[in-house]
């Protein structure tokens, strides 16, 4: 195994990236930070062993299988709701430090711009179909090669291709106001 100091610089470089990437696949902070964790746990218990060059694609890996588990479980659990007529709102009003102003921008309307641009990546990225969503925030975002990729996502080079191909196309369109 690598040094303890080598492992907590990989998981401090990952962490906020695959915070994100589990946020964009359950909508929600809370599920996204105990998936995180949940990934990294594992990680640490049955990889660090595994040469540094290897951690990034088992990392993702196990993150995704933590992802499409969640999505199972909870499509199970709104099938029960749904038949018992449960709503499963908890009445959460969000988070009371998102209303407040920033302060820290000096120009509001650079500001702004960027804020709206950012909210369209991010719910173009959320409209992709699940793959194709794993797939480009596998090899665009994490920079993961095609092989490492498919390995994460446990499926074959091809299918990482194809399903990359088609998310880069349908957020070219739906973005394609903001491009040149």
């Amino acid at each position: 195994m690598d040094s303890p100091q080598t492992l907590n610089r990989f998981l401090a470089d990952v962490e906020r990236r695959a915070f994100r990437m589990a946020r964009l696949a359950t909508y929600d902070d809370d599920e996204a930070l105990d998936l995180v964790q949940d990934a990294m746990l594992a990680f640490v218990s049955r990889y660090t062993h595994k040469p540094e060059g290897e951690w990034a694609p088992l990392f993702h890996r196990t993150l995704q299988n933590r992802i499409v588990d969640w999505h199972r479980r909870t499509s199970v659990r709104n099938r029960l709701r749904a038949w018992f007529g449960g709503r499963g709102d908890d009445g959460d009003d969000g988070d009371p430090l998102e209303n407040v102003a920033d302060t820290s921008s000096p120009d509001p309307a650079t500001s702004l711009l960027r804020r709206n641009l950012g909210e369209a990546i991010e719910g173009a990225v959320r409209r992709l179909p699940l793959r194709q969503r794993q797939a480009f925030l596998l090899r665009a975002w994490e920079g993961l090669d095609t092989a490492q990729t498919a390995f994460a996502m446990g499926c074959s080079e091809g299918s990482v291709k194809t399903h990359y191909s088609r998310a880069v196309h349908t957020l070219r369109d739906l973005l394609e106001e903001y491009g040149p």
